[in-house]
Order: structure tokens, then C-alpha cells, then sequence
């Protein structure tokens, strides 16, 4: 014990003495009981806590109700009733002073922010070399993926390469090549050091899903040899495939269904426990665990797709004004489509144009994949199995409201297949008033995505033939008439992400990355075309940004300074 006591008297006063040597290491405070930004990053399961935190922004800034507007205002969709809320007014919404255009430069650089500071701790940490490889991987991917956000909508943007640990205010603008080039160096070292597809856990990154935004970003930098390339990893994967027979959980209960179908329903998303190959990224959503979602209340965490797009058909009064729907709050079915609002309806060149000479026989258009009709489903109401939209049993309050139904995509809901506490009556499948939100877990990136994209590189690498090739394999599996390459251009490859990919991808994203998004909204929205002016080629820099920048000039995008 004597022993023992002095050889702690004499560490301490070691220690004391060590520290005496040096008054600023005397005197810095070491947290001991809270986290902070010194002791928050230690251990491996540290930095998977701060990894975890990246997805979690993502799948917050990407699927809540500003999420969605990526989607309204372009040629596949705009705002069902028509006002000035949810990018009904372009001219309102494309202001630099506007919160909402602002809200993708916000939380793009709070994501590169913590991405930031995960990659300048661990590779100082104490962690191991394959460690510290995998982990700052993982965190470079997301840096490029807010990049990748900001350089498509706003051009050059300040270009954060490291931790930022003092208040800065002397930010510039990088050019837009250089951000490109920026980000193609983060996706390529991920793909190096992320895992292989099959070795990582349902909902998390490998090296295939980087692959595939490194062609996009190549395509972006006019190197179309390595796009080629990297799409051609992620396709030729022994590890990947389109599903093209009907498979998960939906085959007995809606035998009229079709793959096309299967891939959007509840518990059919991932790779591991639902057997689906063409999955490469897809965020969870799962319900009332702790930091899922929640069945018994709105929130704002929760994905409001069907919400937003599926229409508020349970609204629809006969033609002498009474009500002769079943519910008060939609009904968990193909007639209904749940508890829609009509805040999103997609365009009429998507719904009846873009067919391609396909629309009785394109998988993507069925009735269990695009809804167009609609009856009267309350037994009791004379009108009953009427069509609420046509004829002499038109809804009396849809005749002058017209956004109360209109056609829907039935991949934003689950039709017959809510989660059990949202059902008021399971056996009439009517719902609570806390639905509306989409539980199907959502796929961020599917293989039928690449094929288009490599089609979109063979196209600008002279190859019209095996970019026809690409994107017949996406048009087979839907049972469409395959492409001649004489028909092949961009407008046709944004066509036919049009068919496969509405109301998944980042639309507006993808037509400001591809240059397109004033003609092709100007053209194919009926609604908002006339709004589109030229200087929305680019979102405004926020002025909150440019305002609080006080030390350095950060000049504005073309065309807002005359507003």
C-alpha cells in the first residue's frame, strides 16, 4: 500500500510539473462530464456517431416538405392548387432573400461543415490506418454530395476545404470547374476506401454508390471516358442487377401488380432483407423506433410524400353537395391513395405525353402504378362506384376546385398497406388523421438511374448506339418498345428519367446539372412556364450570406441585382 501511495504522489507531481512547464496546457479546461468538441471525437464509435449524423441531414434536408420542392416548379410537376405557396410563384420564390432557395445553401454547408470536422479529427486520432481510411471516406462522400448540391444550383461556390474553427467572414466564390474537380477528388477517394456493396449494412454508403456520382460528376467535367467507366462498375457488378420478376410483399395481396409496382412497397427497398439488387442507396424510414418516424402524431421529421402529391380525393362532396366518401381522413386504398392534401400533382406532358408511343403497354404507366380514376366508395351514398370526375356524378366541389383529384403516382404511398396504428378501421381501411406521411423506406440512388446516366455519357462520347442499349435496358424491363439510337439525344434520356424515375430523383437537380431546367420547364409545364425567366438558369446567392460576408465581396448571380 506504502508503495502504492507514493508512486501516485509521484505521478502527480510529475504531472504538475509537466504541466507547469507549459501555463496554456495548465490552464485549458478538459471537459470530464459533457461532450464537446474536444472529447466528442476519441474512439471508432465516436466517429460513427458523427458519420450517422451526416445521414441523418441528408435524409432531413432531402425528404421534409422543403425537400420536395426539388421537385415542384420543373416539367414533371407543379403546385395542385395553383397559389403562391410551395414554388407556385416562381418570381416570389427565386428572390435572394428568399428562406426557402436559401435552405439548400444552408444545410449543404452545415453538411459539409461536419463533414469537415470528422475528416480533420480522424486523420489525427489515434484510430488505425484502415480506420481512419474508411471512416474519412465515408465523411469525404458526403462533403462532395453538398457540393454536388451547391455547384448545380448556384454555380461557383466558396470552396471549404478543412475544419473551419474561427469565425470567417472573408469567404470567395470558387469557380465552378474547380468545385467539380474538388468534388470528383473526394467521390474517387471514396470509391477506393468505402466497402463493397455487399459488406455494409442496409442504408449505408459502399464503394458503387460513389461510383456512380463520380460518372455524374465526370459527365459534369466533360470526361466522358472515366464516366463511361465508373458506371460501368456500378452496372457490371456481379452485386447489382434490375429486378425485373415480382418479388417482396405485395405479389398475393395485389396479383394485378407488377415488378415495376414491387419495387415502391413497404419492406421491398433493401438489398439484405428484401432480396433487391438494383437498391444501391436507400434511406430508412423506419416507424416508431427511436430516431425513426413516428405513426401516432404529425412531425416534422416525418416524409410528408403522401402528403404532398397523392390527391385529397376523400374531400370530393357528390353532386348535391354531400359527402359520399368513406372517412374523414382518406382511405388505405387505390381509389383513395390515403391522406393526400393535393399539394403536388404532376404535369399533363408527364402524365399523357411522355409515353413515347407506349402509354397502353409501358409498365410504368398501369393502373396499379398511375391512378386515373376515382368513384364514390361510402355504400350508403346514392352515388355510390359513380366516377367522382366525370359525367353527371362529377363532384360538385372538384367542378371548381379541380385540384381536389387528379391523377397520382401510387409509388408515393402504400395503397392498401399503412402501418396498423394509422388505420381508424383496418377492415374499411379508413386512416387516423396522422397520416399522410410515406413509410416505405425511399431509394436515394437504384441501378435503373445508372443506366441512364451512362447512357447520357455515351451519348456525349459519340456512342448514340450503346446509349440506346443503356436505355433499353431500363425501357425492357418496363415492357416499352425499345429506342432506335436515331431518337437518342438528352431530351430523350431526361424523358426517360421522367418515366422511371418521377417523384425519386431530384428533378430540379437534375435539369439545372444538365443545363435544361428553363426550356424544358417553359415547355412541358402548363402551369408555370410562362413563370420561368432567364436569370433562373442559377438560385440566387442568399443575401443573408452575401450580408453577413463582410470581409470580402461575393458577387451575386446574373439577374438578381435588377429585381
Amino acid at each position: 500500500m506504502k508503495n502504492k501511495i507514493l508512486y501516485l504522489l509521484a505521478a502527480s507531481v510529475s504531472l504538475f510539473a509537466a504541466a507547469a512547464c507549459n501555463e496554456d496546457d495548465f490552464l485549458k479546461e478538459v471537459p470530464k462530464d459533457f461532450i464537446s468538441i474536444d472529447n466528442a471525437y476519441v474512439t471508432e464509435s465516436d466517429y460513427q456517431a458523427a458519420l450517422t449524423g451526416l445521414y441523418n441531414m441528408v435524409r432531413y434536408y432531402e425528404y421534409t416538405n422543403e425537400g420536395l420542392r426539388c421537385m415542384l416548379g420543373t416539367d414533371v410537376a407543379y403546385n395542385a392548387r395553383r397559389n403562391n405557396d410551395r414554388m407556385g410563384n416562381l418570381v416570389n420564390e427565386y428572390k435572394p432573400e428568399n428562406e426557402r432557395l436559401a435552405y439548400y445553401w444552408d444545410n449543404n454547408y452545415k453538411l459539409i461543415k461536419n463533414a469537415n470536422t470528422i475528416i480533420s479529427r480522424v486523420m489525427v486520432s489515434d484510430l488505425t490506418d484502415a480506420q481512419k481510411e474508411e471512416i474519412s471516406a465515408e465523411a469525404r462522400f458526403f462533403r462532395a454530395f453538398g457540393y454536388r448540391t451547391l455547384v448545380y444550383y448556384y454555380g461557383g461556390v466558396p470552396l471549404i476545404k478543412e475544419e473551419v474553427v474561427v469565425a470567417k467572414k472573408d469567404y470567395v466564390r470558387a469557380g465552378k470547374d474547380e468545385v467539380l474537380r474538388f468534388m470528383r477528388e473526394d467521390f474517387e477517394y471514396a470509391a477506393a476506401h468505402l466497402p463493397g456493396i455487399d459488406a455494409v449494412m442496409d442504408g449505408k454508403l459502399s464503394d458503387l454508390v460513389a461510383k456512380h456520382y463520380l460518372a455524374e460528376t465526370c459527365i459534369s467535367l466533360g470526361d466522358f471516358d472515366n464516366a463511361i467507366k465508373w458506371a460501368s462498375d456500378v452496372i457490371d457488378s456481379p452485386s447489382t442487377g434490375l429486378m425485373k420478376e415480382r418479388f417482396g410483399s405485395r405479389i398475393a395481396d395485389v396479383p394485378e401488380g407488377d415488378v415495376y409496382f414491387d419495387l415502391f412497397q413497404r419492406k421491398n427497398q433493401n438489398r439484405k432483407s428484401a432480396g433487391n439488387k438494383e437498391a444501391l442507396w436507400v434511406i430508412q424510414f423506419e416507424e416508431d423506433v427511436p430516431g425513426g418516424y413516428t405513426t401516432t402524431a404529425s412531425a416534422a421529421w416525418n416524409y410528408p410524400l403522401e402528403r404532398n402529391h397523392c390527391p385529397a380525393t376523400y374531400l370530393c362532396t357528390d353532386p348535391d353537395g354531400n359527402t359520399a366518401m368513406l372517412g374523414g381522413n382518406g382511405r388505405s386504398d387505390f381509389n383513395c391513395g390515403g391522406r393526400g392534401v393535393s399539394f403536388m400533382r404532376t404535369t399533363d406532358w408527364h402524365l399523357n405525353q411522355n409515353w413515347d408511343g407506349c402509354f397502353d403497354t409501358d409498365m410504368r404507366n398501369s393502373a396499379v402504378n398511375i391512378v386515373r380514376t376515382a368513384v364514390y366508395d361510402d355504400p350508403k351514398s346514392p352515388w355510390f362506384g359513380q366516377s367522382i370526375i366525370s359525367g353527371a356524378s362529377m363532384s360538385s366541389n372538384y367542378k371548381s376546385q379541380d385540384w381536389r383529384w387528379y391523377p397520382w403516382l401510387t409509388k408515393a404511398t402504400s395503397p392498401g398497406d399503412h402501418p396498423s396504428a394509422l388505420y381508424a378501421d383496418k377492415t374499411l381501411k379508413t386512416l387516423t388523421a396522422a397520416a399522410g406521411t410515406t413509410y416505405a423506406d425511399q431509394y436515394m440512388l437504384r441501378l435503373a438511374e445508372t443506366y441512364l446516366l451512362r447512357a447520357e455519357a455515351y451519348l456525349f462520347y459519340g456512342r448514340k448506339d450503346l446509349a440506346a442499349a443503356d436505355i433499353n435496358e431500363v425501357r425492357g424491363r418496363a415492357n416499352a418498345t425499345p429506342v432506335s439510337q436515331s431518337k437518342v439525344t438528352l431530351d430523350y434520356i431526361l424523358d426517360e428519367r421522367a418515366r422511371e424515375l418521377t417523384l425519386e430523383e431530384r428533378r430540379k437537380l437534375t435539369l439545372y446539372r444538365t443545363g435544361t431546367f428553363l426550356k424544358r420547364t417553359r415547355k412541358y409545364n402548363e402551369y408555370q412556364g410562362e413563370q420561368i425567366k432567364d436569370y433562373m438558369a442559377l438560385f440566387p446567392i442568399p443575401y443573408s450570406f452575401i450580408e453577413a460576408n463582410t470581409g470580402a465581396h461575393i458577387e451575386q448571380n446574373p439577374g438578381y441585382t435588377e429585381q
